[in-house]
């Protein structure tokens, strides 16, 4: 009997390799492990299922790190494990491990420790990879979903915290229509192609695009900039990020961004790469008033939470001057300014963690009056972070909009490139602010002694800032060679 063979050369009923999943499929089975074990246990198993997850967690980014090099194709051609892939989720993983990590204490101490949680950041950490390994549309939503559905329940964790509770709705509600969106826009590139996978998509374009694809890649691009909180899709964010835990929104802030990141970047490079100029406008409309709303809107905030949720979709605006480019250097500079931005925002949501006083958290500007002269190490440590998230050189933020601006430049796109250099002085002045509160400002009181694992994650986070510039080289050459592996 002949086997059927698909479009895409492989055969129809031939069992899908595993290996190239591995990372995801060990992670799978560990998670609906301690699902059974916490159930079984109840609220005794809080403790060991957070360190199980930890250790989890870490598995997985051993596996994906000692990955063989190449690319693999599997899963009948929806899943690819590649250069890209293994970079990405490594960064993503990375992220999901620090975050749990430090939000341990926080969680006890604020009475609402349970062994949902760390399960739940398990669930969406491998949503996070299915979507960074998505190489076609049906992978893309359910990774997508994945990572969601946990997002949308860790939340609103703090079920007798009204904002937390209405933060989780809201989140819920927008993001039901962003997904939407997104399958709407999935629809129509598969009706107007007849593929779902993103090589013959490309291959299906190689001619150009009819008006109905160009209308469902629009519906794409609205509902992955709602994922990455791009404007103007991002009215979740302030809401979501005041309202949600502290170290829940330490994890909107990273590795989610990290995995969306990515997943746009394999969407518009990897399905559409012969139609460019199309998608190239959506995507410097995206970054522009992404930059310049995180720029302006921030300026007026108290709450370091909702600072951070403007200064996140300034940050995503600037990462998507990268994407514009659509060259091997814009993705590299995307590359390049995600794992710089994911090291400066685990700092900076380490250092509000470590802000209490009195056995209460604290999150606003305020709080942070004359910490130099109390706690000179920590303020020096948030003088740092703010000077590199507004781009001083030669601290790492500097680096990462360079390589962002000059990727740009080099694809023609010198006005973009202009308005971010401005947007970013303009941002700078709510970073410089809170660094004249920390110096000059009357100080409160002295804060509570940060756990180990917060003072380890600022020192690491300062460090990076600091030392980047000495040794750029291993960062930028492996978001070089991961670049290369999507064209």
């Amino acid at each position: 009997m002949p086997v059927e063979i698909t479009a895409s050369g492989i055969p129809l009923y031939a069992l899908p390799a595993l290996w190239p999943a591995l990372p995801e499929i060990v992670i799978a089975i560990g998670v609906l492990a301690l699902v059974l074990y916490g159930a079984l246990r109840g609220e005794r198993s809080t403790g060991d299922v957070h360190y199980a997850a930890l250790a989890l967690l870490a598995l997985g980014f051993v596996l994906v790190v000692t990955s063989p090099a190449g690319t693999e194709v599997t899963f009948y051609g929806a899943f690819v494990a590649d250069g890209f892939a293994k970079l990405m989720k490594s960064l993503a993983l990375m992220a999901s491990i620090v975050v749990l990590a430090m939000g341990k204490e926080h969680f006890e101490k604020a009475g609402i420790a349970r062994f949902e949680y760390p399960i739940l950041i398990v669930l969406a950490t491998l949503g996070m990879m299915v979507m960074i390994s998505a190489n076609d549309l049906i992978a893309l939503y359910l990774g997508v979903e994945l990572q969601s559905l946990a997002a949308y329940v860790i939340a609103s964790f703090h079920r007798d915290d009204a904002r937390s509770t209405e933060a989780g709705l809201k989140y819920f509600v927008l993001g039901a229509l962003a997904s939407g969106m997104l399958l709407y826009g999935s629809s129509l590139v598969y009706g107007f192609t007849g593929t779902i996978s993103f090589p013959e998509i490309a291959m299906a374009l190689s001619d150009g695009a009819s008006p109905g694809v160009i209308f469902g890649l629009v519906f794409i691009a609205a509902g992955l900039a709602f994922k990455v909180s791009a404007a103007p899709f991002h009215m979740w964010t302030p809401d979501v990020y005041q309202g949600a835990p502290t170290p829940v929104t330490a994890f909107f802030a990273s590795a989610p961004k990290i995995a969306a990141m990515a997943l746009a970047v394999r969407v518009f490079v990897g399905a559409f790469p012969t139609i460019v100029e199309d998608w190239r406008q959506i995507i410097v409309f995206i970054a522009l008033v992404s930059m310049f709303l995180g720029a302006f809107a921030a300026i007026g905030q108290r709450d370091l939470k909702r600072l951070m949720a403007y200064s996140s979709i300034a940050n995503v605006g600037f990462a998507l001057v990268g994407l514009a480019a659509g060259t091997v250097e814009g993705v590299q500079g995307v590359i390049v300014y995600m794992a710089i931005y994911l090291f400066m925002t685990l700092g900076v949501f380490a250092c509000i963690l470590g802000m209490r006083r009195g056995g209460v958290a604290l999150e606003t500007i305020d709080d942070l009056a004359g910490v130099a002269r109390t706690h000179p190490g920590f303020a020096f440590a948030i003088a740092m972070l703010m000077f590199s998230l507004a781009g001083i050189p030669p601290l790492a933020g500097f680096f990462a909009k360079y390589y962002v601006f000059l990727a740009a430049v080099e694809a023609g796109l010198v006005t973009l490139a202009v308005l971010g250099v401005v947007s970013s002085v303009i941002g700078a002045y709510y970073y410089l602010r809170i660094v004249k509160i920390v110096y000059f400002d009357e100080p409160k009181g002295a804060y509570e002694p940060a756990p180990f694992t917060l003072r380890v994650v600022i020192t690491a986070s300062t460090a990076f800032m600091l030392i980047f510039w000495l040794a750029p080289a291993p960062l930028v050459s492996a978001a070089r060679s991961a670049a290369n592996s999507l064209f």
